[in-house]
């Protein structure tokens, strides 16, 4: 991924900072756009993944709408130029003034996560005389086969409304009048690569939009959520195929005419553009293990710490043909969870070599805290390779 000419700039920066590839994101999202234009899909980005201003800017004018899990995200959307009418709100926990604020908005959505929340809605909704468009986001009990902390579509997790309170939820829409449903909302999880996972979320989205069509109800949209994964152990090999997956949704999926598609995509259009660069600071030898401590640590990174996750890790101020010896790269923070790998092999690695933690362009940079007094990551931007 990195030229000479890239490691020789990196030389006289000031680490650790994230470096953003654009001209990779570009391609990534173009690539998106063109297979989802294919069925007339509509995708709405996961603000979530990765909000800094250039990234957001570059996913804007794509032309994609905005998928947001708090006020601030909405906000934020809406001040970037996304369009209201693109800009749908999800989250177990929306406040008062969250909701009113995307009420004022007029955005495009509220996925709504408990019959509760249809409640305070269509509430608020009446104090200010308008009619909220929602969605209801249900939970099908499907396993996305991912890391348990990122599974968010079986019973025991907290998000969405189950299936067995559906005929409560029913009731509840019939009698607030504030509010319009348009769909249905699904979202089971998050780095998903079996594509046969979607398969099986295709059928309980047909059941369940056709037990609410069973009601009386008009299903506009089938809002079918993301959770694409990315290659983490290849970062090289870059765009995910997004052809092949969202062909998965024009086979499977029942859509009736005039019926729209919706996607929630994040981590697959931004995790493979931006690499976390950090420099060596000591080396520590010993019987039983070696220990490369990184000016980086788990506040510009957290990932590794919270769930185990897996970055390819390299140094790139030497040829990997050298003599490899392996390695566990730490961070400097007071925290034994303090780790971005174990056992790692690389060339023989010395004080101030640098160090590139790949595949960090999704829940790294919008994760990053000043645990330990730590100041603000720094960002640097390529264009062209």
């Amino acid at each position: 991924m990195f030229s000479n000419k890239d490691i020789s700039h990196f030389a006289n920066l000031e680490t650790p900072f994230y470096y953003y590839d654009l001209t990779l994101l570009q391609n990534t999202l173009q690539a998106c756009s063109n297979a989802a234009k294919v069925y007339n899909f509509h995708v709405h980005y996961a603000m979530k993944a990765n909000f800094n201003p250039a990234v957001l800017e570059k996913i804007r004018s794509t032309g994609f709408g905005a998928d947001c899990v708090s006020g601030g995200e909405v906000k934020k959307a809406v001040e970037i130029g996304f369009e209201p009418g693109k800009v749908v709100f999800a989250g177990v926990g929306k406040s008062d003034q969250e909701i009113n604020e995307a009420l004022d908005l007029d955005i495009f959505c509220f996925n709504v996560e408990s019959i509760q929340e249809l409640e305070v809605i269509n509430e608020l909704a009446g104090k200010k005389g308008k009619k909220a468009k929602v969605a209801i986001r249900i939970n099908p009990n499907v396993d996305a086969h991912t890391h348990h902390n990122i599974t968010t579509g079986l019973d025991e997790n907290k998000f969405g409304i189950n299936s067995w309170d559906l005929p409560a939820c029913a009731e509840t829409l019939k009698s607030c009048s504030q509010l319009e449903f348009i769909g249905v909302h699904f979202h089971i999880g998050s780095q998903i690569t079996n594509l046969d996972v979607y398969k099986n979320l295709c059928v309980r989205v047909n059941e369940f939009a056709s037990w609410f069509e069973e009601r009386g109800f008009l299903v506009k949209v089938l809002n079918v959520g993301g959770g694409l994964g990315i290659d983490y152990h290849q970062p090289d090999e870059q765009i995910p195929d997004f052809a092949s997956y969202f062909k998965i949704f024009q086979d499977f999926l029942e859509v009736r005419p005039n019926q729209e598609v919706h996607f929630e995509l994040g981590r697959a259009l931004v995790g493979q553009s931006a690499s976390l660069i950090s420099r060596v600071l000591y080396v520590k030898n010993g019987k039983k293990k070696n220990f490369l401590i990184l000016d980086a640590g788990m506040t510009e990174l957290m990932r590794p710490a919270l769930y185990q996750a897996y970055h390819k890790i390299e140094n790139i101020s030497r040829p990997e043909t050298e003599a490899a010896m392996k390695y566990d790269v730490v961070g400097p923070i007071c925290e034994s969870t303090d780790c971005f790998g174990k056992e790692v092999e690389l060339p023989e690695t010395f004080r101030g070599d640098l160090i590139a933690l790949r595949s960090t362009g999704a829940y790294g940079e919008v994760m990053a805290s000043h645990y330990n007094l730590r100041e603000n990551v720094k960002v640097e931007f390529s264009t062209a390779k």
